[in-house]
């Protein structure tokens, strides 16, 4: 099995929970195969998450967003670990991806020979993977049948923009797990990690 650089998000602001559990997994199953691993935790990063202009002027990066930058740009492959909560991301994870996933660091727009922006786009991650890993209180079957894809935002509209082949691992309900099927959604993504995809 080839070596990897991989890159984990603790998209989660509390790492003491089942999202945590899952990233110290996947971080384990991954440094014991051999792969070079780095990774950030949501909780920890120091940044203003709110387009206060939208996209109208830029808002200078923080340094941990610049860090983000730089280690999905250097990794083959990237997993976000985060809950559901309300049919999506938490806001935080929202606004990390709004403020630092930019055109020219995960994306380049096509322009013509007059400078005018097309709708075509350059994906700069292709040939990355991506991994998502989410959890939530309600059966992900349930989940599903009701309001439907609820990570077509990030799965869809982020990485695969931007190039990444993604792949998503679902876990439900995540409160008040059995300690049984806690410890198999933990050897499942120790194994994910050890396999670096």
């Amino acid at each position: 099995m080839q070596s990897k650089k991989i890159f984990i998000l603790l998209g989660h602001p509390d790492k003491s929970g089942m999202c945590g559990s899952l990233a110290d997994a996947y971080e384990k199953g991954a440094r014991d195969a051999g792969h070079t691993v780095e990774r950030m935790n949501i909780g920890e990063m120091q940044f203003d998450p709110i387009l206060h202009k939208g996209y109208r002027a830029m808002q200078e990066l923080e340094p941990d967003l610049k860090r983000f930058q730089e280690l999905v740009t250097n990794s083959d492959h990237f997993v976000v670990i985060y809950p559901v909560w309300w049919v999506g991301m938490p806001a935080i994870l929202k606004g990390l991806f709004d403020r630092a996933w930019l055109p020219g660091s995960a994306f380049r727009y096509i322009k013509t020979k007059a400078g005018k922006r097309t709708i075509f786009w350059h994906r700069l991650f292709r040939g990355k993977t991506s991994r998502i890993i989410m959890t939530s209180g309600t059966a992900p079957i349930l989940v599903r049948f009701l309001p439907g894809n609820v990570n077509a935002q990030l799965r869809w509209g982020i990485l695969w923009f931007a190039g990444f082949k993604v792949r998503t691992t679902w876990y439900g309900p995540a409160e008040n797990t059995p300690e049984p099927t806690k410890m198999r959604w933990i050897n499942q993504v120790t194994e994910l990690g050890r396999r670096g995809c």
